[in-house]
């Protein structure tokens, strides 16, 4: 008699540390989008602090330290300018402090040429998240609100890829870097990004249409989802399973924002837009 496959089952605990982790983390995380200023830039430090140390764990065991405190300064020194509306100057910080923390790398790392690679991963979302939040001198002040929007798809495309992807399963997203994604979760989490995009159009200070709601719904899932590929594929190139262990079901805290570092990318770039009067 041959044997029945084992009947699949969601993966309840890990769900459970996934909500208590996020009980304890959204509320702080929230405020600080709402209230801005300078709240809103120490949250913004501590996470890159947290980030870089984790990128130091990974990418120079041997010396965490050294690495971490190069990326960090390079780029919180990006992040500061972007705060002070220094927006040219920030992107040039960004190269010139990828090129610092590789000098300040050799001879301690494996590979120098990682510690760049960090500021060049962590700093794009750092300036873009502080440019989303707080670029209301130049715009109406709708700041708050876009940030919440990106957090909101970022997070409904995260939640349904999980769901999805764990109560469907089937055929594997890229199993060579990441063997537990599936295509059922890849486009479960589309259309939560999709669909959370399109109910966020009803505020009013968007002033989009419900197309163009859903198609940034769309592109800031499709970069959530790349995000978190890419993370998988940055620690499967450093031999580690999580870049930490800060958070309970999570791993660190790049295990958990790996997504919306390339997310923030193309929220920014869809206010732009929508700025410009391309998205009304």
């Amino acid at each position: 008699m041959t044997s029945l496959p084992p009947a699949r089952r969601f993966d309840w605990s890990n769900l459970g540390l996934r909500v208590a982790s996020a009980v304890v983390l959204v509320p702080g995380a929230l405020a600080a989008v709402w209230l801005g200023g300078w709240l809103f830039l120490v949250v913004i430090a501590v996470a890159v602090a947290l980030l870089s140390i984790e990128w130091g764990g990974m990418s120079a065991p041997h010396a965490p330290v050294r690495v971490a405190l190069a990326v960090t300064v390079a780029v919180l020194s990006s992040v500061f300018l972007t705060h002070q509306g220094h927006f040219g100057l920030a992107w040039i910080g960004v190269f010139a402090g990828a090129a610092a923390a590789a000098l300040v790398a050799r001879g301690v790392a494996e590979r120098p040429a990682d510690a760049a690679l960090g500021v060049l991963y962590i700093a794009p979302a750092g300036i873009c998240l502080v440019w989303l939040r707080d670029a209301d001198h130049a715009m109406s002040a709708q700041g708050h609100w876009w940030t919440l929007m990106l957090f909101a798809v970022t997070w409904a495309a995260d939640i349904g890829a999980y769901v999805v992807g764990n109560a469907l399963k089937g055929p594997k997203l890229w199993p060579r870097f990441s063997p537990n994604k599936t295509w059922s979760g890849f486009f479960g989490g589309l259309a939560a990004a999709m669909a959370v995009g399109t109910i966020m159009s009803a505020v009013s200070v968007f002033q989009l249409n419900l197309v163009a709601a859903a198609l940034i719904g769309l592109l800031v899932g499709l970069a959530t989802m790349a995000g978190d590929l890419w993370e998988s594929a940055i620690k499967r190139r450093f031999g580690v399973k999580d870049s930490g262990d800060l958070i309970p079901g999570h791993g660190g805290l790049l295990d958990r924002v790996d997504g919306l570092m390339f997310a923030v990318v193309v929220m920014s770039a869809a206010r732009l837009i929508n700025h410009w009067g391309w998205a009304h």
